[in-house]
């Protein structure tokens, strides 16, 4: 039985397929040559398999996850956005669209503001976790936020983070030309509280977070395994391994790792 009050379940089904479907090609498989692609650190993987008590198994699916890794953020950030697009009064506009928001929030009956009054729409800008901005970032952003609050005298503008310190919905106060600014209209607002504030029930983000694990996990298995990467890394490394001449075989497998970087160094290419 579907609980969410707030997102239809084929809404919220579709939108968790088109999430998995962007992370693309980072689900391809992966061989000894994409493995190798910007020449991996040898010592490193040594380092950390000793350091770490690992196999070279973990060590290898440890680095492949990295690899996968490093730009998921942001499919995840577009989980976070796209969702609003199918909650009432919230509209996400086309990228670099109306201002560049991510999402816009209007609501006729007013949109309580703490400490600040009623307004009719909320700007919003997303990020993924609250330490993603370096200070010329959250300058630049503060200053925007200040431009539409010249221009619309019945708003308000919201930083929303996904994965913020806290449960917050607070007045944000950063420094723009080494000079601390703030105003009671731009606001740090956690995903909860935002989730709290458009859909009228404080706890739907951790509702929507309940019922999340299986509709992922129903959702890859109507992928039909097409999404299920098989990486054939550490067998390739073996088969190179066993072609060593060395008795060790964790040896061996540290032997095949360094040729990866160090193939052409000296001794090594003998």
């Amino acid at each position: 039985m579907w609980n969410l009050t707030f997102i239809a379940e084929e809404d919220f089904t579709n939108h968790v397929k088109a999430t998995i479907e962007k992370y693309g090609e980072k689900l391809e498989s992966f061989d000894l040559k994409r493995f190798n692609k910007n020449i991996i650190d040898p010592i490193k993987l040594i380092f950390d398999k000793t350091v770490y008590q690992s196999s070279w198994e973990e060590i290898v699916s440890n680095e492949i996850f990295r690899q996968r890794d490093k730009s998921n953020n942001n499919d995840i950030g577009y989980f976070h956005q796209r969702i609003f697009q199918y909650i009432a009064n919230c509209h996400v506009p086309p990228n670099g669209e109306e201002g560049g928001w991510d999402v816009i929030y209007e609501n006729a009956d007013g949109i309580e503001i703490p400490d600040a009054g009623s307004v009719h729409t909320v700007y919003v800008e997303m990020k993924n976790k609250h330490n993603t901005m370096n200070s010329a970032s959250a300058g630049k952003t503060f200053i925007k936020m200040q431009n539409q609050l010249l221009n619309d005298d019945d708003c308000a503008c919201f930083l929303v983070e996904a994965i913020a310190q806290r449960s917050q919905n607070i007045k944000w106060e950063t420094t723009v030309d080494k000079r601390k600014v703030g105003h009671k209209l731009i606001r740090r607002v956690s995903l909860d509280q935002f989730y709290a504030l458009v859909t009228g029930q404080d706890d739907a983000f951790y509702h929507m977070c309940m019922v999340l694990p299986s509709v992922i996990e129903k959702a890859v298995k109507d992928f039909e395994g097409t999404i299920v990467p098989h990486d054939t890394v550490i067998d390739e490394l073996r088969e190179m391994a066993v072609k060593q001449n060395i008795e060790s075989e964790d040896l061996a497998i540290a032997m095949a790792a360094y040729m990866l970087g160090f193939g052409t160094y000296k001794g090594f290419n003998q």
